[in-house]
């Protein structure tokens, strides 16, 4: 079977959908697939293109056997909804026009947070005639509308309409959380077609590893307590509540906090965390991807936090199994289905979003609780192989397989 995948992220980038799809097609390859991934040139989050990369018309690569084509798209750095949306909807021109030249494909899998790419992969599906399966990543419009970036009015009003017709005329929605198809079930899409195949982590890449000393020394962290943010730095993370955690502990010299990643909130979290004198803070922006587990290897907890919003609830962050794989207990201030996993495999603790009084009372417990500390970071490596990466990346391609034997007379598959 050939595998036509459109993504605007894809490594070298290092955030989310990049890891997930790139995981996923190195595993389609050894499975003895053919793979072919339109993207755009590595530029997130800061809207510059990386290093050994250009944003040309056309270029290709191969990465583990798999068919790498890199598009141009307009570029700009992950803030402003109007740049952003030019950036969005270039690719999916691009991708457009070049995915016609891929030839012998089977199948056509498109990947939100938005929906554009997925726009895309619905007219590639048109122009080639073969089947669509829209990889569902996110609510969006509505995770825009959460974070404040975009009111209610037409706009959105016609971005749900997309929406819509996206779900009604996919021939497979692969979804990474059950909330979000139990969401489109309720909005009338069809169950039969909407599978769940959850995020995971790369067990060959994560798993429990001593502390890196010399980097943990290099950040001022000697003899520290590590907490830790690692991710996007966004509108959606709120993550100037791990600030104010910091705050109310600045009377503990023996905590320290590191914050890894970029994004659209950087900048601001920076100059705020100067303005409150916040010593104890360090901010790392993105490393390579193979550099990562270092980072993790120096956290003592790691917080995983989102803003406090209805949508989140049904949202399920990747790096909780980063997590769990290399055992590291999970301060959790994520509601809903997230939360349930984490208490469910007794990893972490969960504390109310955007409550900086309850977070910094978890990083206390931690800290002055160190058997409770050990028994949350013994849980982690034993769940997280029910999160293998390679497994779910099966999943997955069942579904693909089954999608793509339909047009040829074949039995839908059946919905997780």
């Amino acid at each position: 079977m050939h595998i036509l995948f459109l993504t605007d992220n894809f490594p070298p980038e290092v955030n989310a959908p990049a890891s997930r799809t790139f995981e996923h097609c190195r595993e389609w390859v050894k499975a003895g697939h053919q793979v072919t991934v339109i993207t755009c040139a590595p530029n997130f989050p800061k809207g510059k293109v990386y290093p050994g990369y250009r944003n040309g018309f056309r270029s290709r690569e191969r990465m583990e056997g798999i068919e790498v084509i890199r598009v141009w798209s307009y570029i700009t750095a992950n803030e402003g909804f109007l740049r952003r949306s030019l950036d969005y909807a270039s690719f999916m021109v691009s991708a457009t026009l070049a995915a016609p030249s891929v030839k012998g494909v089977d199948v056509i899998v498109a990947t939100s947070p938005q929906f554009f790419t997925a726009c895309a992969g619905r007219l590639v599906s048109m122009i080639l005639r073969k089947p669509f399966v829209f990889e569902l990543r996110d609510l969006w419009p509505e995770s825009i509308r959460a974070v404040g970036a975009v009111k209610d009015g037409p706009l959105i009003r016609a971005l749900e309409a997309v929406e819509e017709h996206l779900y009604a005329r996919a021939d497979a929605i692969v979804s990474v959380t059950h909330a979000f198809k139990d969401t489109l079930v309720r909005r009338g899409v069809d169950a039969g077609k909407v599978h769940v195949v959850t995020n995971g982590a790369d067990l060959s890449r994560f798993s429990v590893r001593p502390r890196d000393e010399g980097l943990a020394a290099s950040l001022g962290f000697d003899g520290k307590f590590v907490v830790g943010y690692v991710g996007t730095h966004g509108m959606a993370h709120a993550l100037d509540t791990v600030l104010e955690a910091a705050d109310r502990l600045r009377h503990r010299t023996d905590v320290g906090f590191l914050f890894l990643g970029d994004g659209a909130s950087k900048a601001a979290l920076k100059a705020r965390a100067q303005a409150m004198q916040l010593d104890s803070v360090r901010f790392v922006d993105s490393v390579p991807k193979e550099d990562v587990p270092r980072y993790w290897s120096l956290l003592d907890a790691s917080v995983i936090h989102l803003r406090r919003t209805e949508l989140f609830t049904t949202v399920i962050p990747s790096k909780l199994f980063e997590c769990m794989a290399m055992g590291i207990p999970v301060l959790h201030g994520v509601s809903g289905e997230s939360a349930e996993i984490v208490r469910r495999e007794g990893c972490g603790e969960v504390f109310q979003p955007e409550n900086a009084e309850a977070l910094a009372d978890g990083i206390v417990a931690l800290m002055d609780g160190p058997e409770r500390r050990a028994a949350l970071a013994a849980c982690g490596p034993r769940a997280a192989r029910r999160y293998d990466r390679s497994a779910l990346a099966a999943d997955m391609l069942r579904v693909l397989e089954q999608v793509a034997g339909l047009r040829r007379g074949g039995q839908p598959a059946k919905a997780a």
